[in-house]
């Protein structure tokens, strides 16, 4: 089982995408682009993959292992992966069995993160976009990562043993949880906000997904930097 997989959820422009600039030996990551080729807000040395069909993930993904160079993937975004499949193999008018389709459009996915996923020795990050989902049986607004059909009850997060959430929050609420993690720039001072990873929940965020092994973070860490380096090598250092 590959123990260094995880998720970075959040809204737009909370800095999902930005929080992959630090990865340590950039020209190691593969970047697996569903987003229709969008370009990443920073100079990079990723190996990119602009992928127009959702199958062609688990084949990169596969590949990879044949490459000791790779040490890490990236797929932005699974919603937008979801929705390629969506397109051409659910509700593509070529579709005669729109039922049957839709039943392997959660096979799909399941097979991606218990098959591919599971066997891969790379660490793998995805990133999902988050949208606000009222819960008619618990009679709450929880915030999670929205895909279609089935996979949407049972929920993507549950696939996740680590579940990470981006934010922009205010400088004065970040200066409750100081850590070695968190580093306030001056010009973060001046705005009055910093974009940051949320690692576990507050009292204010109960109705979201965020998740992750038991002990991993201290209380302090609640907050760190939204740079994905830090988890990675946190993840490393939790399971050595």
């Amino acid at each position: 089982m590959n123990r260094y997989v995880l998720l970075i959820s959040g809204k737009s422009a909370t800095g999902k995408t930005a929080s992959l600039r630090e990865l340590d030996n950039p020209d190691g990551v593969v970047y697996i682009n569903c987003e229709a080729g969008k370009e990443l807000p920073f100079p990079s040395l990723f190996k990119q993959a602009t992928v127009t069909d959702a199958v062609e993930v688990p084949a990169i993904i596969a590949e990879a292992e044949n490459h000791d160079d790779v040490h890490t993937l990236v797929v932005d975004s699974l919603t937008y992966m979801m929705d390629l499949y969506e397109g051409l193999r659910v509700t593509h008018p070529s579709v005669k069995d729109a039922r049957a389709a839709w039943g392997q459009y959660a096979q799909f996915f399941r097979n991606l993160m218990q098959q591919t996923v599971a066997t891969s020795t790379k660490n793998i990050a995805f990133i999902g976009h988050t949208s606000s989902v009222y819960d008619d049986k618990e009679l709450v607004t929880e915030t999670r990562v929205k895909v279609k059909g089935s996979l949407m009850n049972q929920g993507i997060e549950s696939y996740f043993n680590h579940v990470l959430s981006t934010k922009k929050m205010p400088v004065s609420v970040l200066e409750n949880y100081q850590n070695d993690l968190l580093v306030i720039t001056p010009q973060e001072e001046a705005l009055g906000f910093k974009y940051v990873y949320q690692t576990m929940l507050t009292r204010d965020t109960v109705n979201e997904r965020i998740r992750g092994p038991m002990g991993m973070w201290a209380p302090e860490e609640t907050f760190i930097d939204n740079n994905l380096q830090l988890v990675i090598d946190r993840l490393h250092q939790y399971y050595s």
